[in-house]
């Protein structure tokens, strides 16, 4: 219904000089269909309104509401072109007036869980990136086409939106840090088992691709979610997600992700979760599911690192502390984390390990194949555990689809199906296999991936390969022997 709208937009974007990337792309898209959707949002609760007899409180003013500068239309419904702005008067008013008036929304608003608090944090962190004003009418005009009012239609957008952004996860060397792939976190979402009124968190929300995920699975896992009471729509909405994201294009992003999958005010902050200190955690703070997929390889610096009981630089090792520390007690976890993790020599890794094995049940670690997360350029795992127990045994699955991952060839949701299936029992297959704690050497406490189901692979090769290597030999011992030649 709307991929043709998202395709059009798009050839705008390309051809306009202040977009020169994915990102950009999706950032200008999110702003403007943020602002759309808060007016088909505020149109239908005026309109709810006057059917009780009540008036509605508009959030936005008259003047900057979409229909008063975005689209506005004559008395008959058609566009009307003669009060429209464009140009460079456009540009004029979108940042000389629109976005400082909705920035303006942060200082105004009652508390951070509301609307009227994201609105200001939205437009404080993002910029119009259009130079051209009849390039952003174009874009303005195609914006007003789609439609918010059904939830079917809520949800072709919530999917083209979310292809926007794995198009922008693969279009930079940094792909893992703006998309997870959604067939993983179904699975991770399978094994955890969020139940509705549980608190579910994740601290590097990112796209808040997990959020969203495990929406999807608590509102319609079971079918259409008609069967969900008043009060537990309540709880998804209000009561349930939570997240935390450092920079401003993807805590955009979050927020905009997760409104089109139904959540009207995301309890999404923009925050960097590593400048908490972790030792001030108490028990209100903490959560029942967490999921995430941290930054890794970053450093942070020695000030952040005071936050931590485990000093180190690496971003995913305090991330990892973090999410320990903020899980209740019987809470359940799936982290995503770089596989060097289960076996680095340096005094952080293994005190972490250690911290790990012995405050937690670590039963489950899921190794992936290269080629999972596009352009991230190092190989995975998942590490499942439960706080509050220590670890017994630790159940390994190693992910092999039979075939290379790549950006045309993505992991799939029966890629995983295996997985999900053996592991709800600690099945031992081809694929899999259990260690146990006693096992563990407890000076080093490495937990590297061993598959002892695995056979050796003879290395058969091709005739065609080995033909091939040989005259490219020949090739060079021809220009070495001419260079002796040459030097005789």
């Amino acid at each position: 219904m709307f991929e043709q709208t998202f395709k059009n937009i798009d050839d705008v974007l390309w051809k306009e000089a202040g977009c020169t990337t994915e990102l950009d792309y999706t950032e200008q898209t999110s702003w403007m269909l943020f602002l759309k959707y808060l007016d088909d949002l505020e149109h239908e609760r005026a309109m709810e309104a006057e059917l009780v007899g009540k008036t509605y409180d508009f959030i936005i003013d008259a003047p900057h509401r979409w229909s008063g500068w975005a689209a506005p239309k004559k008395t008959n419904g058609a566009f009307d072109h003669d009060t429209a702005l464009t140009g460079d008067d456009l540009i004029d008013y979108v940042n000389r007036e629109l976005f400082p008036y909705l920035q303006g929304f942060k200082q105004r608003a009652t508390s951070p869980d509301t609307i009227e608090y994201k609105i200001g944090e939205i437009f404080g962190e993002i910029k119009n990136k259009f130079q051209s004003g009849y390039s952003l009418r174009d874009a303005l005009e195609l914006m007003d086409g789609l439609r918010f009012r059904s939830q079917k239609e809520k949800h072709e957008l919530s999917h083209l939106y979310e292809a926007k952004i794995k198009n922008m996860g693969n279009a930079g060397r940094n792909g893992g840090e703006y998309y997870t792939p959604r067939p993983l976190i179904r699975a991770m979402i399978q094994v955890v088992k969020p139940k509705i009124g549980e608190r579910i968190y994740d601290g590097a929300v990112g796209s808040a691709g997990f959020l969203c995920e495990s929406y999807d699975y608590l509102r319609y896992g079971k079918g259409n979610g008609s069967d969900l009471t008043t009060s537990q729509l309540q709880a998804l909405q209000t009561r349930t997600f939570f997240g935390k994201e450092k920079k401003s294009l993807a805590y955009v992003i979050a927020i905009m992700n997760m409104i089109l999958h139904g959540i009207d005010a995301p309890n999404i902050l923009h925050t960097n979760t590593l400048a908490e200190n972790i030792f001030d955690v108490q028990e209100k703070d903490r959560f029942d599911v967490i999921l995430a997929n941290p930054p890794f390889g970053g450093k942070e610096r020695k000030e952040v690192q005071q936050n931590f009981p485990i000093k180190t630089g690496e971003t995913a090792f305090l991330f990892l502390q973090h999410f320990i520390k903020y899980l209740k007690a019987g809470g359940r976890a799936g982290v995503v984390i770089k596989n060097t993790f289960l076996s680095n020599s340096d005094n952080a890794a293994r005190a972490l390990r250690q911290e790990i094995l012995e405050n937690c049940n670590l039963h489950t670690v899921l190794d992936c194949p290269q080629g999972t997360f596009l352009g991230a350029g190092v190989k995975t795992v998942v590490l499942f555990f439960e706080k509050g127990a220590p670890t017994r045994r630790i159940w390994y699955y190693q992910l092999d689809p039979g075939r290379s991952l790549g950006k045309t060839n993505a992991m799939n949701d029966d890629d995983l199906k295996e997985f999900v299936e053996l592991q709800t029992s600690f099945a031992d297959s081809a694929k899999s296999w259990s260690v146990e704690v006693a096992d563990i050497d407890p000076d080093t406490f490495d937990l590297s991936v061993k598959n002892p189901n695995k056979e050796e692979e003879a290395s058969l090769r091709e005739p065609k390969e080995i033909i091939a290597e040989i005259v490219a030999l020949d090739l060079e011992s021809a220009e070495i022997l001419e260079g002796i030649r040459g030097i005789l």
